[in-house]
């Protein structure tokens, strides 16, 4: 005998199957061996949809998906949270990634942890450990919060990513879609597998009649066969899973059980697949179509074919993540002897394991590998009760969804995480400033401020400077004028402040390296794409700013500043002295011409004195007094250049920035969420 673990089987209920319309087909004899219950199967005949379209039972087509993640309540109704996702309009030039989605289909969703009514538990393994394996009900609901931010990842990403990048998240999303509008009661489970290694016999054995041909000849199978244990009537129908499936109506058959063998495996839609070695591409391509539909597979080796390279390498390698929902069945056992068969099984788990496989072993959840001879039966009902359990938790379809996510988040972790490096800071205050401070160079502001203050200080000399430097200007302004000439300096019988030279047109080349410059420090620790993105919105902005930078700097006006009243009272008592020197010389000179002034001529020299010396004197004071408004008034012109530089870089170039970070965040925010497994 070979040794292996026995489990008991359950208690099963006897009950008659539901009376049915279908006439039944007698079975022709028993496939599985000894001890198999007698059991019937009939044909499937669900027309194909016109046109070529998959026919749901609700409806054709695909569309949005719908995460359906409440049990049902006491009126029978579910509850269900739609996931209405308005698309992101695309830019002119975007080619969609796929087309647009239909509204969401609500569907009734079954508890997902309890069994169905008629379909005990197995009897060999705990029911508490498949609800911790597949989290229970909110298991489903973290899924549903994990497929809601897969959606959300990829409307924000789709204009900014590659379409072959985002194409395995989009097809997910689809599958999600179509399978929730479909139903929840069965569990479709494919049997595939390299070629002779006895797919088809398993196929029979656990149907109880038989179905898939069987032969020497190769390929045996060359369309999937589907065989549905109906759930109950109020679960409604497999015809839409099969139409989704594209199972043709002539390899539909549906067992009917004379005894609770059957009715416990109410709800299994079991395919037998073509060979995934086959000679024929259709073959291959069947297979891996199928492969990404079903809610559980089932590969089945025999003795000589368990470690073939392209059923590792192809399947079992890519698909690790999805062992929740993988079984290995090691066929054929009745050619070996039981040493032979637990040192062939060690093997194969080993082979397993190197593939990154998760073994379901000692309590934890991972792939079921047994051994059995689908030719004797031997091994047969424990495979059987595998199956009866995971049709019973209807927990397969979010299982396989779920690891269908994780495998997209991990292809997808490129393209929103950068590991090894620091994480992005983003637009920092530190950031901003510096590429405000070099706008401001560029716009030539401290130049121009130094100019302001200059002008102020002439403006400030022409008023309070003496009367005979004022009367110097002006003659020289009317020779000017004469010769049609523009003298150089201030207008400074005008009174108020001249307005200053205008500022330097904007250089190019220093609004360029603010730009790779602020570019290089927001983008660090940024993905690929991501960063290419914000360069992009950089550079677009880039190109335009020093232009505007060049109208907006020659159209500036100076700060409007009054007139300082001691000019006034600078400018009189520049006159009053200047008064003195007058009336001092012309003392002297009348005196000189009469005579006899003698010691009279000393208030007349005192005048002279006190107006040739004053004059300097105080346009000297005047010119230190007016230091401090001078450079508050060049300071101020020049921090108006320095805003209205900043004004511009801010929205050509800081606000595109920051909105594609603020996207980058949003988007890493929702990458988070699809890739944690909520419990």
């Amino acid at each position: 005998m070979i040794a292996r673990r026995v489990r008991p089987l359950p208690a099963r209920r006897s009950s008659q199957p539901p009376p049915d319309a279908w006439p039944e087909v007698a079975s022709p004899g028993r496939a599985g061996g000894p001890g198999a219950a007698d059991e019937s199967v009939e044909v499937l005949s669900a027309p194909p949809a016109p046109n070529g379209e998959l026919r749901t039972s609700a409806g054709t087509g695909t569309g949005r998906f719908n995460v359906l993640s409440e049990p049902q309540t006491a009126g029978g109704e579910a509850a269900g949270v739609q996931v209405p996702v308005e698309p992101e309009p695309e830019p002119p030039h975007a080619a969609p990634l796929a087309p647009p989605l239909e509204p969401p289909i609500e569907l009734p969703l079954e508890p997902s942890a309890e069994p169905s009514a008629g379909q005990p538990l197995g009897g060999g393994r705990s029911a508490a450990r498949h609800a911790a394996a597949s989290g229970g009900g909110g298991g489903e609901r973290g899924l549903g919060t994990r497929l809601v931010a897969l959606r959300e990842l990829v409307g924000l990403s789709r204009t900014r990513l590659e379409q072959d990048t985002l194409a395995e998240a989009v097809r997910v999303l689809e599958e999600a879609s179509a399978r929730g509008r479909l139903s929840r009661a069965h569990t479709t489970v494919a049997i595939a597998g390299p070629t002779g290694c006895g797919k088809s016999s398993l196929f029979n054995a656990i149907a109880g009649v038989q179905l898939s041909d069987t032969g020497v000849r190769r390929p045996t199978t060359s369309i999937p066969v589907a065989c549905v244990w109906e759930a109950s009537e109020r679960d409604g129908g497999a015809e839409g899973l099969l139409e989704r499936l594209g199972v043709p109506p002539r390899a539909r058959r549906r067992a009917h059980g004379r005894t609770s063998d059957n009715r416990i495996l109410g709800g299994l839609v079991l395919l037998d697949l073509p060979d995934q070695d086959s000679m024929d591409p259709g073959h291959r391509a069947q297979v891996d179509r199928l492969l990404k539909l079903v809610d559980a597979v089932v590969w089945v080796v025999d003795p000589e074919k368990y470690a073939d390279a392209l059923l590792h390498e192809r399947y079992l390698r890519p698909l690790a993540g999805h062992a929740e929902v993988t079984y290995v069945v090691l066929n054929q056992t009745d050619r070996l002897s039981s040493q032979a068969t637990e040192e062939l099984l060690d093997d194969l788990r080993r082979l397993l394991d190197e593939d990154g496989v998760a073994l379901g072993e000692y309590g934890e959840p991972g792939a079921q590998v047994l051994a059995l001879s689908a030719l004797t039966g031997e091994g047969v009902p424990e495979f059987r009760e595998c199956l009866e359990e995971l049709v019973a938790h209807r927990q397969a379809a979010a299982r396989r969804l779920a690891a269908d996510v994780d495998q997209v988040v991990v292809a997808l972790r490129p393209a929103f995480v950068v590991d090894g490096e620091r994480q992005p800071e983003g637009l920092t205050v530190a950031a901003r400033e510096e590429f405000e401070e070099r706008l401001g160079v560029a716009v030539g502001a401290a130049a121009a401020g130094r100019t302001a203050e200059r002008v102020w200080l002439r403006q400030a000399d022409a008023a309070c400077g003496t009367a005979w430097a004022g009367l110097a200007r002006w003659q020289a302004r009317r020779l000017s004028a004469r010769r049609g000439e523009l003298p150089e300096g201030p207008a400074g019988a005008a009174g108020a402040p001249a307005v200053p030279v205008p500022p330097q047109p904007a250089g190019r080349p220093v609004v360029e390296q603010a730009v790779r410059g602020l570019v290089d420090e927001v983008t660090s620790g940024l993905p690929g794409d991501w960063a290419r993105s914000v360069r992009d919105a950089a550079r677009a902005g880039g190109e335009v700013l020093p232009a505007a930078l060049d109208k907006a700097v020659a159209t500036v006006k100076p700060p409007e500043r009054v007139r300082p009243r001691w000019w006034t009272m600078a400018a009189a008592g520049q006159a009053a002295l200047m008064v003195f020197q007058l009336v001092g010389l012309c003392w002297l000179l009348f005196g000189l011409v009469v005579g006899g002034m003698g010691a009279d001529r000393w208030p007349a020299v005192a005048l002279m004195v006190v107006g040739a010396v004053g004059g300097p004197l105080l346009a000297w004071c005047c010119r230190l007094a007016a230091r401090a408004p001078a450079e508050a008034f060049g300071a101020e012109h020049e921090r108006q250049l320095r805003r209205l530089a900043a004004d511009h870089g801010r929205s050509l170039v800081l606000e595109p920035v920051a909105a594609e970070l603020l996207r980058y965040s949003e988007v890493r925010d929702q990458y988070v969420l699809a890739a944690s497994r909520q419990p």
